[in-house]
């Protein structure tokens, strides 16, 4: 999957697989992959540099690991990067320039959370020829307003009310949808209801695709836990005894070995 074309011809044709990717190794990796695309989160603010929100990135910040991933996957996948906290909420001109910055850096799309308020704006850079995906359900950016990490759409009025949301996303130009955190039969309901593709994050087994963290899946990420994380290898373990097996290696005065000298 190279483009937004492709990426908007999966809808029920097959699940599509969407990882994040943040730095240029992790790309080479899914570039490697049969993964479908990649996401290039702001969630790099909590993964990587340790922050409590994702509200540290800049649109400078996005466009760097953007360009990093970019490189790494050289034009083997459909490549999405997060707008920032506020960014699309500062008008039309500031998003069209955190737009040129992203796509510029090397993305195919742009990730987008919430509608209400900025429908304007999504219908601005679809129509200025940037590719849109929404973010609705669990939005990272709200959740101080969402007074946490929490599921979204348990009671019938926010579940009809993300449902509308979903179709305002859809009417305004966006080529994909990312849920979060949401009831699976929500999830499917919103799925059935859209053209475009919808990938699901803890959102159950009834949309077009999913996407996890790379840290996430991998094991890489010790001490955190969610319920719709499954982990796929054990990095911690990979990583830990390596490093253990390196520092007895310097102590014993295994390594460096003759081979391994000048």
């Amino acid at each position: 999957m190279k483009s937004v074309l492709d990426f908007k011809a999966r809808k029920g044709k097959g699940r599509i697989s969407m990882s994040t990717a943040y730095a240029h190794w992790e790309a080479r990796f899914l570039a490697a992959s049969p993964v479908d695309c990649v996401l290039v989160g702001d969630s790099v603010a909590t993964v990587v540099d340790g922050e409590p929100t994702t509200f540290a990135t800049t649109p400078e910040i996005m466009a760097r690991h953007t360009a990093a991933v970019a490189r790494g996957l050289a034009g083997s996948k459909f490549i999405i990067a997060d707008f920032p906290f506020l960014a699309v909420r500062k008008g039309i001109v500031a998003a069209v320039e955190c737009a040129s910055l992203l796509m510029r850096a090397g993305a195919h799309a742009v990730k987008i959370e919430g509608i209400d308020g900025h429908e304007d704006v999504v219908r601005h850079l679809v129509q200025s020829g940037v590719p849109v995906i929404g973010h609705l359900g669990l939005t990272p950016q709200s959740v101080n307003a969402l007074g946490g990490y929490k599921v979204q759409g348990k009671t019938d009025a926010s579940a009809a009310d993300l449902l509308r949301q979903a179709r305002a996303v859809e009417a305004a130009g966006a080529s994909g949808l990312v849920i979060e955190c949401i009831p699976a039969e929500l999830a499917r309901d919103i799925t059935e209801a859209l053209t475009l593709p919808v990938i699901g994050i803890g959102a159950g087994p009834h949309t077009d695709g999913q996407v996890l963290v790379f840290h996430d899946m991998l094991g890489l990420n010790p001490g955190f836990s969610a319920k719709f994380v499954r982990t796929f290898a054990d990095g911690n373990k990979t990583v830990s005894s390596g490093l253990a097996a390196f520092a007895e290696a310097v102590a014993d005065g295994s390594f460096p070995s003759k081979k391994e000298s000048y």
